[in-house]
């Protein structure tokens, strides 16, 4: 099934080499551990929303970098939601002294790996999805320069 990048905000616009790049970060992801997208849908929003979003599901009454909300997990099919604020992720990648790209990526991993079924509460759960994050970022490492320029046109248009 198709993998959908869509914006949340209609002030700017995912490019179509920022959704390719996006799906294969979560193809390639999911493919790591023995996954195949469903329904699966990634929005980029700001942090209003996902303040919102955090309060109403998890009370918790903050903004947060990325939301992973899953539908179902059959037969190794994952289907699900990521909401990632680009605020958090410019503020991030500045803080982290990365780039905009390689911090969407870790969100994008972050998110993705949880939709399988990782968590990071307890020590134990917490290297296993360490583990496997550092293992999904480099096998999607080449697609941070596409991240790069499709975050790039997004702040021409609305600069966060």
């Amino acid at each position: 099934m198709p993998i959908s990048v869509a914006s949340r905000d209609s002030s700017f616009r995912v490019s179509a080499a920022l959704n390719a790049a996006l799906v294969g970060v979560v193809r390639e992801t999911l493919a790591l551990e023995g996954c195949r997208a469903g329904e699966f849908s990634i929005a980029l929003a700001r942090d209003p929303e996902l303040r919102e979003l955090n309060n109403r599901w998890r009370q918790i009454d903050r903004a947060t970098d990325v939301l992973s909300f899953p539908y179902a997990y059959e037969r190794m099919r994952v289907d699900g939601d990521l909401i990632i604020s680009l605020d958090r992720l410019f503020a991030q990648a500045k803080r982290y002294r990365v780039s905009p790209g390689k911090e969407l990526l870790r969100l994008v991993v972050h998110g993705a790996l949880h939709l399988c079924g990782h968590d990071h509460h307890r020590v134990a759960e917490r290297q296993v999805m360490r583990s496997a994050e550092a293992a999904a970022r480099r096998a999607s490492a080449a697609r941070v320069a596409a991240l790069d320029r499709g975050l790039k046109a997004l702040r021409r248009v609305d600069k966060p």
